[in-house]
């Protein structure tokens, strides 16, 4: 018979119980037992339900505190030198790794391969002695057992994976560190056999990415040292977000099984599975249910799909799962009572997958025929919405096809735009200031939900907004900020705020994911043709504008985040969907203009986690992202200066990308890996003005003056002092108000120290 699987759960609970449960604790309004139990609570209620649901392979261990790639490198004892005084098994020494402390910087973040998960990235010198501190996966796959009588399936981070996604170590040392992991795997993997476990999903997403016949054999080593310790567990070696390109030489690893995603290869793994075949002796997991977007699926394609796959591998060797972990969907539907049911109708969340894969399961077992009414009906829900009206504006759709085949370029060339600013702003050398939000307290939330609840008219809210909007103002004159930012206080999220105010978009209650730690992010939905109706952001920034005589960033989200930040309709290509998202930002700039805005910021946070994993598939994406930003941004005046943000990402890989864009002024989350970034700039020359980040906001460290004055002084060493800006390396919006007054004041005297350092070097020069 054919198995069912999952390969990984949402975490955060129906309603975000895991982070609230989590921001009580680092509060200090519960303790660690109190954490403990109610994220044990909610790991059985969610073990639980996947076993009521009819799932055979459930994953445990797949829960995490904070991040799964840190939970792998704690496991194995790959502690940040600066935290090893610490204990090494206590929840202090875990958290601090991830968020920092007084003493210490958090170890840096960045983006989960193409996704918008950050994941804490190990650090491994080459001199580092790995040790099992502790078997994580042992307790979670007991609990399973003896709470819900469920022999679960751990899950656990390959030793490939993990090396390839650290950081610290010379390449010429890989192998030798690999070495040093596998007897501790092996460790793992025997106390799990002992236990009872006959399954273990090791994870090794790096298979999809482009690697060398090094590498290859590299993983041909690892298995076979994990094979040969092995007696009666069954190895189950994942892939996921890609194709694997050496198919025949992974499918030949001695494992019990190889797990494949059928979503998003485009068809690649399915050709070569039948032009080479698969393994008799070996299960095949296929990934026949996108883990990663939000829409019911064709199941009439995906049984077929599965029934060609059942040709080439027999029934009991077959397991259909998602195509990744549902970590990357919200965890249900059926909490969304406010969606308009032709919508709902046509959602399928994490519980909803779930179903979808036992259908599916139960179609191959029992014959099409015993599941055809209900894929009869789930087609119809897809077609209803098809056919709506939402989905067929004929002003998008020709607006859209007007600009193909057209170029969209600024008037003037940066040179000569930079003269224009620099007469039309007049700021100082190494201008400050922050990236866009600023501190969503307590109050603020509150103010925003009693609106929403109906209990605030919209002129009350307003005036709550702009007396927010006020104080800030004034407080970064006070703290002598050169361009202000209005804030962001009406804003709930950089994304969804502006979904909700263009057509084609629309909104849940309870649809959160996880973004890194406990920041969860509620991404709206993309349904039907976007349309600009009236505009979004003028009234606040106008407001703010009137308050000074500095300059103040109007502030938008950049089509390419936008878009990947959403989940996205997928009866169109997600090119034309970001081409409609840019003609809308294209008539709110011009809205800005006609109000007095001159300088505007167009973020792109997430314009490299879209990149494809595939080298040869990433020059389009990249050249269509920066078509869409220029789209947007390219029909402003000349004296208006284009900003735009990013943030972690290997940005010396799409450097020429981001001199593409033609944005006058560009700032980069850069603090947790300043040396890395500015080391680019030592390589590759970028004339426009820059602001790398020179301090890390998703810690509640405040840096001192003298820190942040060493992070601009690193920089000036390959930058202009007349192209450098200085800000945080990201929005300030999880910060509360007296950290942020601190740091900004630092970071204001940190510039004004080098600006005279600076100014007093070009003075004695000239002399």
């Amino acid at each position: 018979m054919t198995k069912s699987s999952n390969l990984g759960y949402p975490r955060i609970g129906e309603k975000r119980e895991w982070k609230k449960a989590l921001e009580q604790y680092w509060k200090g309004n519960i303790g660690e037992q109190e954490l403990q139990t109610e994220l044990e609570n909610l790991r059985l209620y969610d073990l639980k339900k996947q076993k009521d649901l009819g799932i055979d392979l459930i994953p445990v261990g797949d829960f995490s505190l904070y991040d799964h790639v840190l939970d792998t490198a704690v496991m194995f004892g790959l502690i940040p030198e600066r935290f090893q005084h610490q204990d090494e098994k206590s929840l202090q020494t875990y958290f601090d790794i991830a968020r920092g402390n007084k003493d210490a910087v958090a170890s840096e973040m960045t983006k989960w391969f193409n996704t918008n998960y950050h994941y804490i990235v190990p650090e491994v010198s080459s001199e580092t002695e790995p040790r099992l501190v502790e078997n994580r996966l042992l307790p979670y796959f007991l609990e399973a057992k003896e709470k819900h009588g469920i022999i679960g399936k751990p899950v656990l981070l390959g030793p490939v994976s993990l090396l390839k996604l650290a950081k610290g170590y010379e390449n010429k040392d890989f192998d030798k560190l690999v070495e040093k992991l596998v007897p501790l795997y092996i460790q793992v993997l025997q106390q799990l056999e002992l236990a009872g476990a006959e399954w273990v999903q090791i994870d090794e997403p790096i298979l999809a990415t482009t690697l060398t016949e090094y590498d290859i054999n590299v993983f041909k080593k690892v298995y076979q040292s994990i094979d040969s310790k092995l007696s009666s567990l069954n190895v189950l070696l994942q892939t996921y977000f890609e194709s694997v390109d050496h198919y025949e030489e992974v499918v030949s690893l001695p494992v019990a099984g190889i797990g494949l995603d059928f979503v998003h290869d485009e068809g690649a793994n399915l050709e070569a599975l039948k032009k080479y075949g698969f393994p008799a002796d070996k299960s095949l997991a296929a990934g026949i249910i996108n883990g990663r977007n939000i829409w019911k699926d064709d199941l009439n394609t995906s049984l077929t799909v599965l029934e060609t796959l059942r040709s080439f591998v027999n029934e009991d060797r077959l397991i259909v799962q998602p195509s990744c972990s549902l970590l990357h969907v919200p965890v249900t539907v059926e909490t969304e009572y406010e969606l308009h049911p032709q919508l709902k109708n046509a959602l399928a969340f994490a519980d909803q997958k779930l179903e979808e894969i036992n259908l599916l399961t139960e179609g191959l077992n029992k014959g099409r025929q015993t599941v055809e009414k209900k894929l009869t009906d789930q087609a119809h829900c897809r077609e209803q919405l098809w056919k709506s009206a939402s989905r067929n504006n004929e002003d998008v759709q020709k607006e859209v096809e007007f600009w193909k085949g057209v170029e969209p370029t600024r008037e003037q060339h940066f040179a000569k735009r930079q003269t224009i600013h620099q007469n039309f702003f007049n700021l100082p050398l190494l201008p400050t200031t922050t990236i866009g939000s600023l501190p969503q307290t307590t109050d603020i939330r509150q103010g925003r939900l009693k609106w929403r609840r109906g209990d605030w008219s919209d002129a009350d809210y307003q005036d709550f907004v702009e007396a927010n909007i006020k104080e800030w103002v004034a407080r970064q004159e006070e703290i002598g900020l050169d361009v202000l930012i209005h804030g962001e206080f009406e804003r709930n999220d950089m994304v969804e705020f502006f979904g909700e105010k263009l057509d084609g978009f629309a909104f849940t209650r309870y649809a959160w994911v996880q973004s890194y730690g406990s920041r969860c992010v509620k991404p709206p939905i993309i349904y039907g043709d976007i349309a600009l109706t009236e505009p979004m952001t003028v009234k606040e920034i106008s407001f703010a504008q009137s308050l000074t005589e500095k300059p103040v960033k109007g502030m938008l989200t950049g089509p390419i985040t936008i878009l990947n930040w959403s989940f996205v309709r997928e009866d169109i290509s997600e090119f034309d969907v970001t081409k409609q998202i840019a003609l809308a930002l294209q008539k709110e700039i011009r809205a800005l203009e006609e109000n007095q805005i001159h300088m505007i910021q167009v973020d792109e946070p997430a314009l490299r986690e879209g990149l494809p994993l595939k080298p040869k598939k990433q020059q389009q994406y990249l050249d269509e992202a920066v078509y869409a930003f220029k789209l947007a941004t390219s029909a402003v005046k000349n004296e208006t200066q284009i900003h735009t943000h990013m943030c972690y990402s290997e940005f010396g890989e799409i450097m020429n990308t981001i001199d593409e864009l033609d944005a006058d002024v560009i700032s980069i989350e850069a603090a947790r890996s300043h040396g890395e970034l500015i080391a680019d700039f030592e390589e590759q020359s970028y004339e426009k003005g820059i602001g790398l980040g020179v301090y890390d906001i998703h810690s509640p460290r405040v840096p001192e003056v003298e820190e942040m004055e060493r992070y601009i002084l690193r920089a000036l060493k390959v930058l202009d002092p007349r192209q450098f800006w200085v800000n945080p390396d990201c929005g300030l919006k999880t910060r509360d108000v007296t950290e942020t007054t601190e740091a900004l004041t630092n970071m204001v005297k940190a510039a004004h120290h080098v600006r005279e350092k600076v100014e007093q070097k070009s003075m004695a020069n000239k002399g």
